[in-house]
């Protein structure tokens, strides 16, 4: 996802290492500080010896404040350990989502409250009168704003390789309709693109997935979105409460979950069809090609 305005360069696809490299995204507590019996005595010193040189007042300030710089660092390594992703791996990029995270939402599982009038008035499913099975087991665990990343239940290599072939051969099949290029959200990362979109996304974009953790991002009718949410294929992205916020993203931006299994995969497909009904306004049908991939891979 980017936090800088979208360009008018030309998308050009974009190639991704073709090797199914291990997660290695990795979180780390906020602070923690363990003394030993040394150091404890050291630090009880140190702080009679503060308190008798410096005014007490000013001591407890410093002593409530030293563990800032730890915080910090702590937190900026975990922005790192993210990867690549819209905003630049820099500090300044990280003060930048530092500043963000005051307007995240509180809730990303709480469907989004719209009150003005959208096209299509009803969203994919209700139009084909189909549904979604509940996703089996917990939530994964998410972080980050800019790049936000998936950090356990893996998705399946196979079932990832299935679905980038799946949307480049979908975009193949439908060239006035569907495009394939680099995410205009995360300036990396492949991506399925609307030719001609009737609701606004970044450069008509309907969905991109993440090579890192294999989950991915898209946009969808509010009600399909509440769907998606209640049945827990995904969750809203934290910039997705609309208003100033949509120069980041769209109010319909959210994560769906990496696929585990060939069934999640299918289920995944019919949620980017979703994706694309809200974007084009068309219907399409993504197929898997089981033959030419899952057996290849196998």
């Amino acid at each position: 996802m980017s936090l800088s305005e979208p360009s008018t360069a030309q998308i050009m696809v974009q190639s991704e290492p073709q090797t199914d490299a291990p997660m290695c995204m990795t979180q780390h507590d906020v602070l923690q500080i363990t003394l030993s019996g040394p150091g404890l005595v050291l630090t009880i010193i140190g702080i009679i010896i503060s308190i008798r040189i410096l005014h007490p007042s000013l001591t407890c300030t410093l002593i409530a404040l030293s563990p800032l710089p730890l915080i910090i660092y702590n937190d900026y390594e975990n922005f790192l350990s993210l990867g690549p992703g819209g905003t630049p791996s820099t500090f300044l990029g990280y003060l930048k989502i530092t500043y963000l995270r005051l307007f995240a939402l509180s809730d990303p599982y709480k469907p989004a409250i719209f009150t003005d009038k959208i096209y299509p008035s009803v969203g994919y499913y209700q139009c084909v009168h189909t549904w979604l099975p509940k996703r089996i087991g917990p939530r994964p665990k998410i972080a980050g704003i800019a790049p936000q990343r998936q950090l356990d239940q893996p998705g399946c290599p196979k079932m990832y390789r299935a679905l980038r072939q799946s949307l480049e051969n979908l975009a193949e099949n439908h060239p006035k309709s569907l495009r394939t290029g680099t995410s205009c959200f995360e300036k990396k990362g492949l991506a399925l693109f609307a030719q001609n979109p009737i609701n606004a996304t970044c450069r008509g974009e309907i969905c991109h997935v993440h090579h890192s953790d294999r989950s991915m991002h898209m946009n969808l009718h509010p009600d399909d979105a509440k769907i998606v949410l209640e049945k827990g294929w995904g969750e809203r992205h934290p910039l997705a409460r609309g208003g100033w916020m949509g120069r980041y993203v769209p109010r319909e931006f959210i994560m769906v979950y990496a696929p585990r299994n060939r069934a999640e995969l299918d289920v995944v497909c019919r949620i980017i069809e979703a994706a694309g009904f809200w974007v084009s306004g068309e219907r399409f049908e993504i197929k898997v090609e089981k033959d030419r991939v899952l057996e290849v891979a196998e």
